[in-house]
Order: C-alpha cells, then sequence, then structure tokens
C-alpha cells in the first residue's frame, strides 16, 4: 500500500512545530512534509528528523508574503530573480534535510497582466528551477489548486500542468496530485490519476467537504487507497488535511489504512 506521510503544517497543531515531529512517529508515520522549511535552521529539522527516524518527503520552493496571501510568485514577471533566489535556497534546505522533491506553487493571476505573458513567465522559471534542482538530484512539482479554496490561482486542473509539462521539457518535473484538490475541481479522482500517472510523483489528501481527515466525508478512501495500490502507485501520500477536532483523535482512519477488506473500511472509517 502507499506510504503515509504526515503534513505538519496542519497535523499535531496542539504542540509547537519543533514536538511535531515526535508526534508524528509515535502515530506511526514514518515521512514529513510541510510548506515551509525557511524559518528553521537547517541543523535543528535534520536532527528532529533522525532522531525520530522520519524522512523528509516534501517542501515547498519560498511563494512570497505567505501571510499577506501571496500563494506563489512563478507566475510574476517582475519577480523572476526573487523566484531563482528561492530555488537556490530551497535546494539547500532539500539537500541538507535528504529531501527528494519540492513543490512550486504557481501563485494568483495578477490584474491587467497579459494570460500568455504568465504562461511564458512559469514556464521560464520551471525551466530554470527544473534545471538547477537536477543539479542536486531533486523533484521539481507543481500543483493544481480548486478555485474555490484560493480564488484566482493560476494552476486549476492536472490537464493544464500536464500541457505545462509537455512545455518546460526536461526530466524532473512533476504533478503533485492533491486529490481534495482534483474533487474539488472535477472529481473522477482515479480516472484523473490513470491519465496522467507517468506525470505524478506525489499525492496528497483530505475529504470533501471540511477538507478534514479520511472518513469524514464523500470520497471512498479504502476503495482509492486499493486501487493505486493496484495501479503501481508506491509513492508518498501527504496527509494536508485539517483535523475535526485534534489530530489523534481523527487518527482512526490511519490505523486501518493497510486493511483490504473495503467495505468493512467504509463503515469503520465513517464513524
Amino acid at each position: 500500500m502507499p506510504k503515509f506521510a504526515a503534513n505538519l503544517t496542519m497535523l499535531f497543531t496542539e504542540a509547537p512545530f519543533a514536538e511535531r515531529f515526535a508526534l508524528a512517529a509515535e502515530a506511526g508515520f514514518k515521512g514529513v512534509e510541510y510548506l515551509f522549511p525557511y524559518d528553521f535552521d537547517k541543523a535543528a529539522l535534520r536532527q528532529a528528523l533522525d532522531d525520530n527516524g522520519l524522512e523528509q518527503v516534501l517542501h515547498n520552493l519560498p511563494a512570497g508574503d505567505w501571510a499577506a496571501g501571496e500563494r506563489g510568485i512563478a507566475i510574476l514577471p517582475d519577480r523572476t530573480e526573487e523566484f531563482r533566489h528561492g530555488v537556490a535556497l530551497a535546494a539547500d534546505y532539500a539537500a541538507a534535510l535528504g529531501c527528494a522533491q519540492v513543490n512550486c506553487l504557481s501563485g494568483i493571476v495578477p490584474e491587467g497582466v497579459d494570460a500568455a505573458i504568465l504562461r511564458a513567465t512559469f514556464v521560464e522559471n520551471l525551466a530554470y528551477a527544473a534545471a538547477e534542482l537536477s543539479r542536486h538530484g531533486i523533484r521539481l512539482l507543481i500543483e493544481p489548486i480548486n478555485r474555490f479554496d484560493i480564488p484566482g490561482f493560476y494552476l486549476n486542473t492536472v490537464e493544464q500542468a500536464a500541457g505545462i509539462i509537455r512545455e518546460v521539457g526536461g526530466d524532473n518535473l512533476f504533478i503533485q496530485y492533491d486529490l481534495y484538490h482534483q474533487q474539488r475541481t472535477g472529481g473522477e479522482l482515479l480516472g484523473t490519476f490513470e491519465r496522467h500517472r507517468g506525470d505524478i510523483a506525489h499525492i496528497q489528501l483530505a475529504d470533501n467537504p471540511g477538507r478534514h481527515e479520511p472518513g469524514t466525508g464523500e470520497i471512498a478512501w479504502p476503495f482509492v487507497f486499493a486501487r493505486l495500490a493496484a495501479l503501481g502507485y508506491d509513492g508518498w501520500i501527504g496527509c494536508e488535511y485539517k483535523p475535526r477536532t485534534t489530530t489523534a483523535e481523527g487518527l482512526g482512519w490511519f490505523a486501518g489504512a493497510d486493511r483490504r477488506d473495503s467495505g468493512a473500511d467504509i463503515i469503520e472509517m465513517r464513524n
């Protein structure tokens, strides 16, 4: 079955960030991801991983002023120098943390900029980032995000992402396939995965509606997990959801995620 990574930006927020690594390991996770490592010392993060036997699965490139509402700068023609500095910083952290892939958030479409310029900027920035990261053996990911959670976000669909990958070229640019965003955008979680299997290097999850843990919404997770395994996906699945109560209380789905009896699991998960 696929491997699950705790997203420490979203999970175990009952504790300070530095303590979440141990909590994830105690819960049974073998990998972790989070949005950004840049506010923390690389050596301290590496120590937290090593102390708890965890693999750093993913983090994002710097994405502009997050607190001010920015959600990436890769499409912005007046921010290319900043973007390139961010690539160098991300590569430095990823190398120190043993992280094999980083995600690039495209950004929110600015007013008054021609669509062709935005796409050309995105393609050029991705080509630069992919080449630089390739030198360190790191994959670059791009993530389609639904237009409801982040209105105006440039990259919305897997099909759009696949087209951009073809335009950029190279061999280390892939899609981060978030099942929650796909469910809100168009559904057909497994059909979309099958059509774009060769472009997908990482999966994330949350249920819908609410973006809570599996079993709280409409997605039949045991079937999804079993089908992903049958299709040969053996990569990480990042658990990027908002616990409905506490993280620990919402981990019942995780304890039973490797069982094959999907009917029983669906009943148990929808408690």
